[in-house]
């Protein structure tokens, strides 16, 4: 936000005479309220200093606005909540700004989508003659509290899953360096798919492989991180719901005609979390592994081979699989059942991380 400290200048009081009328009726609907500000004034109503207001906006990813009178009442709230958590010594200023950002860019990805959606899904207007842009006012008037009221349950239900994770960390250091299984999941031959296809076919294919993963990670119990498009970032606490993740997808695309081969690299180990992503070598080594994975397989790093050997979800070998099951037949036992198999590969130097040892991960045959 472009300040002047002196909250005064030509035009300050004035909406902008070039703007959509159609939109500020948009806008107003949206926010509830009527432009009343400039942010010199909203700032000074907040009771906070200009230069703290203008990295709030900036962080919640808001375009600079000279001093256009363009705020509300809801801006100036929202400003003064910040700040009051600053003041209360609940948050830092920096984690208050953080907040602000992360906030801001997950909705505002949110919203694009949305608009995207609604509007692409209206083959026809209501009455002849309407244009697209009159079209969105009505559908936005019957949607906005429908859909504010999901987005806050949804954030409740996530909110209770994330402090769920926190109070079952072994101790503080875990909440922000944590060890998790980490993969990502990537489209063979998408850059060769991008030059054949069609825009939007090519769109149709990226929606369907994302809302599949998704799908996927969220129902066995993992998150998913981020979407790259012809790729997808999940993690899981457990090494082996990870494998299972990994397994079905591979499984559920070789059986999808209309969708490339998949490869996926997983590794096992501590992950720094920032603002909902992960970082850290185990994630730079799960993303190496799925540079070197075969077509439709799942190569893991040999932490996260010995993590499912240590929890009994995969024997060390095929050799020792067959003593435990003979040992367990001799003591009239249920032999153990695992289910995944492991199979070393040739250790190779991977850029920047060194000579890494690969496993080659699969299931069990009737491990489904």
């Amino acid at each position: 936000m472009t300040v002047d400290d002196t909250g005064s200048g030509a035009g300050a009081d004035a909406a902008d005479p070039g703007e959509d009328p159609l939109a500020l009726r948009l806008e107003q609907l949206i926010l509830g309220a009527e432009r009343r500000y400039t942010p010199f004034q909203a700032a000074r109503s907040a009771g906070v200093s200009m230069e703290l207001a203008s990295r709030f906006w900036r962080a919640m990813g808001f375009a600079d606005i000279g001093q256009a009178k363009a705020l509300t009442e809801a801006d100036v709230l929202a400003l003064r909540r910040l700040a009051g958590l600053v003041e209360a010594g609940l948050l830092s200023e920096a984690m208050a700004v953080q907040v602000a950002r992360s906030t801001g860019q997950t909705t505002a990805r949110l919203a694009e989508w949305q608009m995207d959606s609604f509007l692409e899904g209206l083959t026809e207007p209501p009455e002849p003659g309407m244009t697209r842009t009159e079209v969105t006012y009505p559908i936005v008037e019957l949607l906005l509290p429908e859909l504010e009221e999901f987005l806050v349950y949804v954030w409740r239900r996530q909110l209770a899953a994330s402090a769920g994770r926190v109070v079952q960390s072994a101790d503080d250091e875990e909440m922000v360096d944590r060890r998790l299984a980490v993969g990502f999941a990537d489209l063979v031959g998408f850059t060769r798919l991008t030059r054949r296809m069609e825009e939007e076919e090519l769109g149709e294919l990226v929606e369907a492989f994302e809302t599949t993963a998704a799908d996927l990670v969220a129902a066995r119990g993992g998150r998913l991180i981020k979407t790259l498009g012809d790729e997808v970032l999940f993690a899981a606490d457990d090494a082996g719901i990870a494998a299972d993740i990994a397994m079905r997808l591979v499984e559920t695309l070789a059986n999808d005609e209309t969708m490339p081969e998949l490869r996926v690299g997983m590794a096992f180990g501590t992950v720094t979390t920032r603002m909902g992503d992960v970082f850290g070598t185990t994630v730079n080594l799960a993303s190496r592994l799925t540079s070197i994975a075969p077509r439709d397989a799942v190569l893991v790093d040999s932490a996260f081979a010995e993590e499912l050997i240590r929890s009994g979800e995969a024997p060390a070998s095929e050799a020792e699989a067959a003593e435990a099951a003979a040992a367990a037949e001799k003591e009239g036992e249920e032999p153990p059942v695992y289910r995944f198999a492991l199979q070393p590969m040739w250790q190779r130097p991977v850029r920047g991380l060194g000579v890494v040892e690969p496993w080659l991960l699969n299931r069990r045959e009737g491990q489904a």
